[in-house]
């Protein structure tokens, strides 16, 4: 297996560079690269409740939430969690829990992913209510301020394309991801793709659509995003496939890129 300690990023800048290639991205339906069954797997059981102020959120069904100035918004899955700053919708202390699951990369081992995914609204607050959308393992939320909107969609799953930032602010925002501490970026040898991990077998990639990679570090990504497009995240064989990326789109976007027959797996992490 592909044990050993990839090389690492020094910081550079990637000024009006290309797209990185990307996968599949979160929404309720299965992945495309799994089977259905496998993509099944990935979220058995899985199904987030939303605490806002104390107060729980759960079933399958929509929400208004209230959402105080400065609040936090927890979502709390049986694979995934994660806290949103109620102001803007940008995502801190993302961790897998290590909950059992045949498609379980952790080991079993809780396992902190990203420190933040923050977007920056140029000092513009949300403010409207929450409106959140359970479909078993699958979450939408949305939050409006007086000229910018963002949505989330994230699966509570233990491999797949399962986290999706979009904001919307009529000019391009930027988007900074900070990994965990023991996650970094690096350059996977066998498909030449951005990866991310920890030294195990575990893998990720940032999944962006009409954005641009303007600074990568060892583990720090900066993007600057269209309004319309989005900056999503994928976990696993998805991760590594040899995909052609996705389309570009910002507005009425699908959030799925659909895969027209196969696509091959080099990693060996995945291969074998």
């Amino acid at each position: 297996m592909f044990q050993t300690r990839p090389a690492r990023f020094v910081l550079f800048p990637l000024l009006g560079a290309a797209l990185l290639a990307c996968g599949t991205v979160p929404t309720p339906a299965p992945q495309a690269s799994l089977s259905a069954q496998a993509a099944s797997a990935a979220c058995d059981g899985g199904a987030f409740r939303v605490v806002v102020g104390g107060v729980t959120y759960q079933g399958n069904r929509g929400f208004d939430i209230p959402v105080p100035a400065g609040a936090r918004v927890q979502l709390r899955g049986r694979y995934v969690q994660f806290d949103l700053d109620g102001d803007t919708l940008s995502a801190y202390d993302y961790v897998m829990t290590g909950a059992a699951n045949s498609l379980d990369m952790t080991g079993g081992v809780r396992t902190p992913v990203f420190a933040s995914k923050v977007v920056d609204l140029g000092g513009q607050k949300l403010s409207g209510t929450l409106k959140a959308s359970i479909s078993d393992a699958a979450i939408v939320l949305e939050r409006r301020g007086s000229s910018a909107k963002m949505k989330i969609q994230a699966k509570d799953c233990a491999q797949g394309g399962i986290f999706q930032m979009e904001p919307e602010a009529g000019a391009p925002l930027t988007v900074t991801h900070t990994l965990a501490p023991g996650m970094y970026y690096f350059k996977n040898p066998y498909t030449g793709k951005i990866n991310f991990g920890n030294g195990t077998n575990f893998r990720g990639k940032d999944s962006p659509q009409m954005a641009t990679l303007t600074l990568q570090g060892e583990q720090v990504s900066v993007w600057s995003v269209q309004s319309g497009g989005r900056m999503g995240g994928v976990l696993g064989e998805d991760a590594v496939e040899l995909s052609a990326g996705a389309t570009k789109c910002v507005q009425d976007c699908q959030a799925q890129n659909q895969i027209r027959g196969t696509l091959p797996v080099t990693d060996p992490a995945y291969s074998n």
